[in-house]
């Protein structure tokens, strides 16, 4: 078998792309019947690193194919032509509760991929492979420019598709971690949408004053890509996962600034004040703090602050006033907030009022809070700093590894559809998509 395992042949294909774009892992030159690891390791912009693993029996021409064969164990069973991305997980011994999030979208994520004989789940760093690969994901498309945005008192960065455009626009608002986060951006501007990524709660404004920024920060945002000659102004829309939906409802329904073409609001919820502040809509949450829930490993769970959903019209934006196509992405099993109770309310509030026609709901069994583009590895718990308390926690976002990991593939793909379908649909321009680099 040694004169034979030299010969293993390793391909991955294409072994540079998009984050979003699936590759064909092929082992060849096996025996047949020949039991075998795929491995894959990862080191993140943090320094540490992952893994997933999974076991393969060789066919009858001694050959593996990922997207046709099922993994028979490892970090995830079935046939996954994805598995080895999206199982990915902090190698043994790590630093608990990490989650894993693409910092610096300039450099791509790079993984090695790695043939070891037998079914194996440990040590693999202490042997030598029979066959490895490198391979490159990226964020950001050959030609996506990536601009930092300081004007307006803004912390931002708008990437832009290649050519000369014009594009339509999408302002990108992450949830209440807080920070500058680009790479949902950067992947769509990969796409052909002028993507601005906005952080809007730890800002620079807010570091340097103490204070939170108002909600004409959000419509200065607008008007940064409202104005830029590369945008369509005419064709903005606006992205939320879990707080920015929020700040997402309340523009676009109650903003005299913001036109926005169409909406797509993630794990997110409409409760809140409607004249709140971001401060505001943060302390009316914590008024419900004793509603904070702990598991046994000691996890928060903050999914019951908002319930049961207020009849108070105060208290939640009005969805039957939308005048604008909203996509609402929820998962069932979210733990940390009511996205699903939330959802259900939506829909009954535009039924009522006779605006339902604008709404697509994708709900999405044994899905948890962190809906990210396809391929993000799952997290079902991590690490997580308050926003408000500055206290460091371990949050349960909720879900199941394979299902998660099928609704964040299924609901990109279909964000897709809607943005160009939405903000594409009858412009000078095409929509631009990147499945090579």
């Amino acid at each position: 078998m040694d004169r034979k395992q030299c010969c293993v042949k390793l391909s991955v294909q294409p072994s540079r792309g998009l984050m979003d774009e699936k590759f064909i892992i092929l082992v060849q030159n096996v025996f047949p019947g020949f039991q075998l690891t795929l491995h894959a390791l990862y080191k993140c912009d943090d320094g540490h690193s992952w893994e997933a693993f999974a076991h393969y029996t060789a066919s009858a021409i001694g050959t593996v194919n990922v997207s046709e064969d099922p993994s028979l164990g490892g970090t995830y069973s079935g046939v996954e032509p994805m598995g080895l991305l999206w199982s990915l997980r902090p190698v043994p011994g790590s630093k608990p509760w990490l989650r894993m999030r693409k910092m610096n979208v300039q450099t791509p994520m790079v993984v090695t991929i790695s043939v070891y004989p037998g079914h194996q789940t440990e040590g693999f760093l202490d042997q030598v492979s029979l066959a490895g690969v490198v391979v490159e994901r990226w964020y950001m498309a050959p030609g996506v420019r990536r601009i930092p945005i300081t004007e307006a008192g803004l912390t931002a960065t708008l990437f832009l598709p290649p050519g000369p455009g014009p594009f339509p626009g999408l302002l990108d608002l992450w949830g209440g971690g807080g920070k500058l986060v680009e790479y949902r951006s950067a992947l769509l501007a990969s796409h052909g949408f002028a993507s601005l990524a906005l952080d809007y709660l730890t800002p620079k404004v807010t570091i340097e004053t103490g204070k939170m920024v108002d909600n004409q920060y959000f419509e200065r945002a607008y008007k940064v890509l409202e104005q830029h000659p590369q945008i369509l102004s005419s064709r903005i829309a606006m992205i939320g996962l879990s707080f920015g939906t929020c700040i997402t409802f309340k523009m676009a329904v109650y903003s005299q600034v913001a036109k926005l073409r169409c909406i797509v609001c993630i794990s997110g919820s409409h409760v809140q004040p409607i004249d709140g502040s971001v401060e505001q809509i943060m302390s009316f949450f914590n008024k419900n703090a004793e509603k904070t829930r702990f598991n046994n490993e000691n996890q928060v769970i903050w999914h019951d602050l908002l319930l049961p959903i207020p009849t108070d019209p105060s208290l939640k934006v009005d969805v039957g006033q939308l005048q604008c196509p909203l996509l609402l992405v929820v998962g069932e099993d979210d733990q940390n907030w009511p996205a699903h109770e939330s959802a259900m309310d939506i829909k009954e509030m535009m039924e009522r009022a006779g605006n339902s026609h604008l709404l697509t709901l994708l709900s999405y069994p044994n899905a948890g809070h962190l809906i990210e583009p396809p391929f993000t590895p799952f997290a079902k718990a991590s690490a997580f700093r308050d926003i408000s308390s500055r206290q460091m926690l371990v949050a349960l976002w909720g879900g199941e590894t394979a299902a998660h990991s099928r609704a964040q593939e299924d609901a990109w793909r279909k964000t897709l559809v809607f943005l160009r379908a939405n903000l594409y649909a009858g412009a000078n321009t095409d929509a631009t998509s990147f499945s090579n680099l």
